[in-house]
């Protein structure tokens, strides 16, 4: 069988129609949503969406804070037989929004009332949006917009006359229909959007079943953005296929304000499992341990006591225990009763584990979360595979790897013709399973480049070891990761930079999961001297002056592409360099950074230039006045 979305819905609606799907807090604190509530809100919706003029096929752009209004609308959207296109609320350029909405066809868009702005700003260039449904109440409506509660309206009118009539359109939605079309976070103006079937959807949820169990009992706290699949499928579908529950994080009025809501809701809700990027990690680690400190020298040098007993005691977690290190195990139970327990309290005191997505978890911060007793186990995958290729589990895991395989699913591991490399040998991870996607819309070329003969070619670099445990080491291709995840292509923002100045031959962006992302920038040292020169006829090009000169110059030619600059728009500003290294000799193939085709080797200039990329992440390293940035101008 191979089920739709709406397939899953109905199935967990006859096995656990009273128990809680959602949760939501309002004035009265978190209140639960059954199963059967859901499916009648969703039918509710659907029936207003197609008497607004929702057309089987249609796009409808999804744009929301997560709360159950979001799960509700792709659920009505789906039982409409329409496409639901889930936006980022990060998106804050009005081309990025701009190039989505018409790329992808919408013709109509749901929106919260804290993303409605965005919208309105730039409605006059949407000129086949038909119309704008509002979630929140507004005091004033302007053209083409509409309140959800006059489609809910609608919809119970529509019901009550007909209860079958949301049945008889959702009962011909096919597993092969998409779903979602999911848009990569590109560099440049067109990001492909990602056409993910109901089928991709169903199946990578069996598919992540096969690694752990979620018993109906289980509760999640969704802290992740609900528009990328990774929360589809590891959080909501999963959670529904098995009669489990789903809250969402309280929005703030400010994207900081939800932050600080999260810790809060984690109590409120007692978690069994939440998903993780390694942003959000680090930022748990660090209030943990300021916490500690605040109890004074004795319980932290307790604490870290513990914590080195336990690293040591764990190992990788599948080989915990071994050898001489049983006889710690009396007093890690001690440890664990009076000092981690309360630390877990933290979390709602039910957690059993994390799961870590979106980028690769650093092996120190899995050893720290095992140690006190909240595993976060790290998982692989990308949006074209719906996401998830492999994930640890508290069944089986090995800290630093990135987990086993879902199954059913084929994976091999190639070299750059294509040949398969046994175990131990790294290569490109490649994939083929009912969770790779139909393509990217509207882009065949790119479809076609990308999956072949139904593999999926990921482009990112990894090998299998003898215990079937998938190592992600890097990416095959030159993608940039960022912290939370999202992959990104420098290529454009490098060739721009250096071809838009006269002042910077050669760039290297680097961005491996860190908070910001950096550039190795070869300058052209002549103009730079031409420049001072004009600037300062009687300046000495070998003095500090002139050299400073010259870098608060290069600085400006990188901030040309933010705000107010006269390239503003051309890339998401969280991808330009933050932190600039300048580089004293080109990258060319007599130094082995550039190949015979004349492309500068990423991996080499970053092997080489290791120490002077960790700077650029230290405090001050995005100072572009530094000792080594005025060496290297000599």
């Amino acid at each position: 069988m191979r089920p739709t979305i709406i397939d899953f819905l109905n199935e967990s609606v006859e096995k656990y129609a009273n128990n809680p799907f959602l949760w939501e807090k309002g004035d009265k604190g978190y209140q639960p949503t059954t199963y059967a509530e859901i499916k009648e809100q969703a039918h509710t919706l659907a029936a207003g969406l197609i008497k607004l003029g929702v057309k089987q096929g249609d796009k409808v752009a999804l744009l929301s804070e997560g709360r159950n209004a979001w799960i509700i609308g792709e659920l009505g959207i789906l039982h409409a037989g329409a496409i639901n296109v889930p936006l980022s609320i990060k998106l804050e350029e009005s081309n990025d929004l701009i190039f989505r909405l018409i790329h992808s066809e919408a013709k109509y868009i749901l929106v919260s009332g804290n993303q409605l702005k965005k919208i309105r700003t730039i409605a006059a260039a949407l000129p086949d949006i038909k119309n704008v449904v509002i979630f929140d109440q507004q005091i004033d409506y302007e053209a083409k917009e509409i309140p959800l509660a006059q489609l809910l309206n609608w919809g119970k009118g529509i019901l009550t006359k007909n209860p079958e009539y949301v049945n008889a359109i959702a009962s011909k939605i096919k597993p092969d229909d998409l779903a979602n079309i999911s848009y990569t976070s590109g560099t440049t103006a067109d990001p492909k959007g990602i056409m993910l079937t109901h089928r991709n959807y169903t199946a990578n949820v069996e598919q992540a079943l096969t690694l752990m169990s979620i018993p109906p009992t289980y509760r999640t706290l969704i802290i992740l953005p609900l528009d990328h699949c990774f929360a589809h499928v590891a959080g909501f579908y999963s959670f529904m296929a098995t009669g489990a529950s789903v809250a969402t994080v309280q929005a703030g009025k400010t994207g900081m304000e939800t932050l600080k809501n999260i810790p809060i809701n984690i109590k409120e809700i007692q978690p069994d499992l939440l998903l993780s990027v390694p942003a959000l990690a680090k930022s748990f680690k660090k209030n943990i341990e300021t916490s500690i400190k605040s109890k004074g020298a004795v319980v932290n040098w307790l604490f870290n006591t513990a914590l080195n007993m336990a690293y040591s005691y764990n190992k990788e977690g599948h080989n915990k225990g071994e050898g001489f290190q049983f006889w710690k195990k009396p007093l890690l139970n001690l440890f664990d009763k009076i000092l981690f327990t309360k630390v877990r309290e933290g979390f709602g005191g039910k957690l059993k584990f994390f799961i870590g997505g979106g980028a690769l978890l650093d092996i120190d911060l899995q050893r720290f979360y095992y140690a006190i007793g909240m595993p976060m186990f790290q998982g692989y995958g990308l949006s074209e595979a719906t996401p998830i290729i492999s994930s640890n589990g508290l069944e089986r895991h090995k800290l630093g790897s990135s987990g086993y395989l879902v199954k059913p699913m084929e994976l091999k591991i190639c070299d750059t013709d294509g040949n398969t490399l046994p175990n131990g040998q790294k290569g490109e991870i490649v994939i083929k399973g009912e969770n790779v996607m139909a393509g990217y819309y509207k882009n065949k070329k790119t479809t076609a480049e990308t999956i072949k003969d139904g593999w999926l070619h990921t482009g990112d670099m990894g090998y299998m070891d003898a215990d079937g445990f998938l190592y992600v080491v890097g990416r095959f291709k030159s993608l940039l990761i960022g912290s939370d995840g999202e992959k990104y292509s420098p290529e454009g923002i490098e060739e721009s930079l250096a071809d838009n100045s006269h002042f910077i031959d050669q760039v290297i962006l680097h961005n491996n999961q860190d908070a910001y992302t950096t550039a190795l920038i070869v300058p052209n040292k002549e103009a730079l001297k031409r420049y001072v020169h004009r600037k300062h006829p009687s300046m000495d090009w070998s003095t500090k002056e002139a050299k400073e000169l010259a870098l608060n110059k290069l600085q400006r030619e990188i901030n040309e592409y933010r705000k107010g600059g006269k390239f503003e728009g051309a890339f998401p500003e969280r991808w330009l360099p933050a932190a600039i290294a300048v580089i004293g000799e080109p990258f060319t193939e007599q130094n082995g950074l550039v190949n015979s085709t004349m492309k500068v080797i990423r991996g080499k200039v970053e092997e080489r230039y290791a120490d002077r990329i960790a700077k650029l992440y230290e405090a001050g390293g995005k100072d572009i006045i530094s000792n080594e940035n005025i060496e290297a101008l000599s």
